[in-house]
């Protein structure tokens, strides 16, 4: 079967040899270069992917531009910082040969630096599996600008035993700014539903209890506890997260 690896990138010129290095298993590679400046095209086209130029202020723009590119039936998106193994790219291939499912979830191997940290993740700060694999169109991202919701359509298949690579966060130092990163498209996505529903619908008491709860969440339901003070970390990050976006939606101008 026809597989397209769709793949979003701004100035990935660092590492975007490697990941495409382990797409050998792909009919084609879709390339989406947003706003980029530097060789990552140069980078793709060595690789013979197929490249999508523009610019987009939202995720859901970015992945759908690769998407409506990709011939399919199969698309397998993947990013820059991700790594596919050779017994993933064997199970994708198995997959999308054998499936009669529309989608499919793979497990991800989270990395900060080399350090491998399996538990902890979620609550809209690091994600444990992804579908990653799917039909074309009964995946649709939605608007907001960080962390779009999906809407998913056709049957779930099995879940990929194979994990894929992730190099999420090189230090402690680029955890913190992705949280502030996160936040901050997080508090405009904020900003713009108050304006069209006329009213601001978060409250601060709301938001300090969900430090709380995404904590628990994060180290205990998920098992960070297990990764000692790097799950602490995680769940740290992760309870912060609605705190500080809203925050910078009531405090700061846009």
């Amino acid at each position: 079967m026809s597989i397209s690896v769709v793949m979003c990138v701004r100035n990935e010129e660092a590492q975007l040899a490697e990941c495409l290095g382990t797409l050998g298993f792909a009919s084609e590679i879709v390339v989406v270069l947003d706003r980029s400046t530097d060789k990552s095209k140069a980078i793709a086209v060595q690789f013979a992917a197929r490249i999508v130029e523009g610019a987009f202020e939202r995720e859901g723009e970015r992945r759908h531009a690769g998407i409506d590119a990709a011939a399919g039936p199969w698309i397998f998106e993947v990013d820059a910082d991700e790594r596919v193994t050779r017994e993933l790219a064997a199970e994708i291939v198995k997959t999308a040969a054998t499936s009669r499912a529309d989608r499919h979830l793979i497990p991800v191997d989270n990395f900060i630096g080399m350090h491998l940290v399996r538990y902890g993740w979620g609550a809209a700060f690091g994600k444990g599996a992804y579908v990653g694999l799917f039909r074309k169109g009964t995946k649709i991202w939605g608007n907001q600008r960080v962390h779009p919701k999906l809407v998913l359509s056709g049957t779930a298949g099995d879940r990929l035993q194979s994990p894929l690579k992730h190099y999420v966060d090189r230090n402690i130092s680029e955890m913190i700014a992705r949280l502030d990163r996160y936040s901050t498209l997080r508090a405009r996505d904020l900003r713009e539903a108050w304006r069209e529903n006329g009213e601001v619908s978060e409250t601060l008491g709301k938001n300090v209890a969900r430090i709380f709860g995404r904590f628990y969440k994060c180290f205990w339901r998920r098992k960070g506890y297990r990764e000692g003070k790097w799950g602490f970390l995680i769940a740290l990050m992760a309870g912060l997260f609605p705190i500080l976006s809203y925050l910078k939606a009531v405090l700061e101008d846009e």
